[in-house]
Parts: structure tokens; C-alpha cells; sequence
């Protein structure tokens, strides 16, 4: 009588398990918050997903096609990460840009990824930080650089310390 009950339990499990991916839902399971970067006179507003979990920072913008042009990923740490940290761009199909930001929201160092077509992580790039980070922030490769987004801005979101300190504070 107990295999008889065990059975169904654990063929529903399985079935769901691969009928839906841990990271088919992701995107849709973020929370989204607004964000804004200070650069010089002009702000910049977005809507970012907020990845706080190694599960989710692990995840990332994995197997999307596509990053709306005012959107991104804000990825949030409760400790430093070294400068000799990084992200890669194992099954990212999107070019994108990356900011690394202190503990004041400023931006410390910017990259742009360009996409890993390996089936092999191994095979594909880390971008190393650079410089010592709480934060990061990805968004569509070029996004920085058109709206003259430099090391330095300060960007700001829901959680965070309102408003941006002058980098001499």
C-alpha cells in the first residue's frame, strides 16, 4: 500500500519538474523596481529586475532574446565583491553593458558582453569587475555610451539610501 502512494507522488513531481524548468519563470517571479542614474545634469530612469538570491544573480538574463530599451537587471549583494569578481555571458543572447557600483550607488567601472555562443561554459569570457563592487547593473550593450553614462554617476532605487553622495563625501 505505501509504493502505491509513493508512485504517483513521485511521477507528478518528476512530470512537473520537466515540464517546467526552474529558469522558465524567472523573468515573470522578479521583483521590478524604478531606477534612476544621476549623470551630470540628466537622469535616466529604468525599470530593472532586482536579483537578489545567488540563484537568481546565478541566472540572470539567461536565455532571453530580447531586453526592452528602457529596462535591466539590477543585481544586489549584501557583502563587497572583490574587483576580481566578474560576470560571463554563458547562454546570453544579448549584447549588453554592465556597471559595477559601490556601496554609495556610484558607478565604479563599465563593460560591454558581448554574447557566448558556446554550449560549453568553460569556452566563454568573464568580464572582471575591476574595481570592488555591491552592485551591478546590466543593460542593452550601448545604453551607456549613447546617453554619456560614465564611471562616476550615481544611480539610485527603492531600498537604497535616497538620493546620490558627491563622490568626494
Amino acid at each position: 500500500m505505501l509504493v502505491k502512494r509513493v508512485l504517483p507522488v513521485a511521477w507528478l513531481t518528476t512530470l512537473l519538474a520537466w515540464q517546467v524548468p526552474a529558469w522558465a519563470d524567472a523573468a515573470a517571479t522578479l521583483p521590478r523596481a524604478p531606477l534612476e542614474i544621476q549623470a551630470g545634469t540628466e537622469r535616466h530612469r529604468l525599470e530593472v529586475e532586482l536579483a537578489r538570491t545567488p540563484a537568481e544573480r546565478r541566472q540572470g538574463l539567461m536565455d532571453r532574446d530580447q531586453l526592452a530599451a528602457e529596462a535591466g537587471m539590477l543585481f544586489l549583494y549584501d557583502e563587497l565583491q572583490p574587483a576580481q569578481a566578474g560576470f560571463w555571458m554563458y547562454r546570453t543572447r544579448i549584447p549588453l553593458d554592465i556597471a559595477f557600483l559601490d556601496a554609495d550607488g556610484h558607478i565604479v567601472a563599465v563593460h560591454t558582453m558581448q554574447p557566448c555562443p558556446s554550449r560549453n561554459p568553460y569556452d566563454c569570457p568573464v568580464t572582471l569587475a575591476g574595481a570592488a563592487y555591491h552592485a551591478a547593473l546590466e543593460v542593452n550593450a550601448g545604453y551607456f555610451e549613447a546617453r554619456g553614462i560614465e564611471e562616476g554617476a550615481c544611480v539610485s532605487w527603492p531600498g537604497r539610501r535616497s538620493g546620490c553622495r558627491s563622490a568626494a563625501e
